[in-house]
């Protein structure tokens, strides 16, 4: 992300190697660096450090999905799916949004099935987006965006969300949007913050979309990991947001098999047949006995998402104690699996001093405040835990963050 701490990352070319730089570089790539959640990572793995870093689960999958998979991959289905998925992924996919929110889908003409959310972002702002065009974007952010608009040679226009509740200020939202806004980013419930967008929220916003001609493009990957009685509304059932909505959605945390890569896309048939021709270029498709086993997981019972966001409910609440009783102060999210918490009380420079000294000297990793900001400095006095580990990986790290 452009303005991200130097401190955080390696050179990426020794200085002997820069006039070649600037001759192959492209230049949509100089202000993308690393991602700081998958350095820290490395790095906790380096210092043994309990991993409270990235967001992924160190529990089982379900067994019944595991089992799919494994049959699948037995019965030799091992070679190429339709470039936009299988067809009983996406008759699945359409039955479970048609179950959950009555919002239906044709799995022939609005669904893609890709290599996860991550690409399924990308292949949307590809598919849309115009050098120039103007992408919105609340912050803080999950970290992929801001590369993702790069990569597209979008311009982008930053809204904050401001705390405790993590709200926005539509007069702020109202001026952030333009005649050369292509479309509105959404991510709820959210990473980093784990806020949820409740009804009137998204109306504000679709009022906008609708009014600027606009598009909103939405990261849903957490629909089912949701406490105190919220509820996911998804934009694309908001009046006349049907046909101007992108969903862009992922097996990988609600399953806990973040590492299949296996996503989707939906949207209006105009809009999909433009996405998969970039996913088809991008990719060619999704591993395909991963196709057949996410078949199996999205006819999972409703009961298999209400036991979901009861059990990452109780990791929360642990994990919120955990934090609080070590000194921080910490932001209660009512959605996703992460803790956004204030270093305020603490004698450090810095997020990124913070974040070190948790790994070298403590045995955590955490991700730095900072990396979800366009403005750094806007995030000096914050890092994120995530929760999505078993009791005992958050025990131990209980253990190690009484040291600070």
């Amino acid at each position: 992300m452009k303005g991200m701490p130097a401190s955080m990352h390696r050179p990426l070319v020794a200085p002997a190697d820069i006039p070649r730089r600037a001759r192959f570089q492209a230049r949509r790539t100089e202000n993308i660096v690393e991602s700081v959640i998958r350095e820290m990572t490395r790095l906790a793995a380096q210092h043994n450090a309990v991993n409270l870093a990235q967001g992924f689960p160190d529990f089982p999958a379900p067994e019944a999905i595991k089992q799919a998979a494994a049959e699948a991959i037995a019965a030799d289905v091992n070679q190429y799916a339709i470039t936009w998925g299988a067809k009983p992924l996406r008759d699945a996919i359409a039955a479970k949004y048609h179950r959950h929110y009555a919002l239906e889908l044709d799995p022939e003409r609005e669904l893609t099935v890709c290599c996860g959310a991550t690409e399924g972002m990308i292949a949307a702002l590809l598919a849309v987006t115009n050098p120039a065009d103007e992408i919105v974007i609340f912050e803080p952010h999950y970290e992929n965006y801001g590369p993702d608009t790069l990569l597209c040679s979008a311009e982008r226009r930053f809204v904050r969300l401001h705390p405790p509740d993590w709200r926005f200020d539509p007069e702020e939202l109202r001026r952030a949007f333009s005649p050369r806004t292509k479309a509105i980013i959404l991510n709820s419930p959210g990473n980093p913050l784990g806020q949820v967008f409740d009804r009137a929220q998204l109306e504000t916003i679709a009022g906008l979309c609708q009014e600027f001609d606009a598009l909103a493009i939405t990261d849903e990957i957490y629909e089912h990991i949701i406490y105190d009685g919220e509820k996911h509304v998804p934009m694309m059932t908001i009046p006349g947001m049907r046909d101007r909505t992108i969903i862009v959605n992922s097996m990988s945390k609600t399953y806990a098999v973040t590492g299949w890569r296996v996503g989707w896309v939906a949207a209006s048939p105009d809009l999909t047949e433009s996405i998969r021709k970039v996913h088809d270029f991008l990719t060619v498709g999704a591993a395909a006995p991963l196709q057949a086993a996410g078949a199996v997981a999205l006819a999972l019972p409703d009961s298999y998402y209400v036991e979901l966001s009861r059990d990452y409910q109780a990791r929360r609440d642990l994990t919120l104690s955990m934090l609080e009783r070590a000194g921080f102060r910490c932001f209660r999210p009512r959605g996703a699996y992460y803790v956004m918490a204030d270093i305020s009380t603490f004698n450090f420079e810095d997020d990124i001093q913070c974040a070190r000294h948790l790994i070298e000297q403590v045995g955590v990793a955490t991700v730095p405040g900072s990396s979800f900001f366009f403005h750094p400095e806007e995030g000096s006095r914050l890092i994120r835990f995530c929760f999505c580990k078993k009791y005992e990986t958050l025990k131990l790290a209980d253990e190690r963050l009484l040291r600070i």
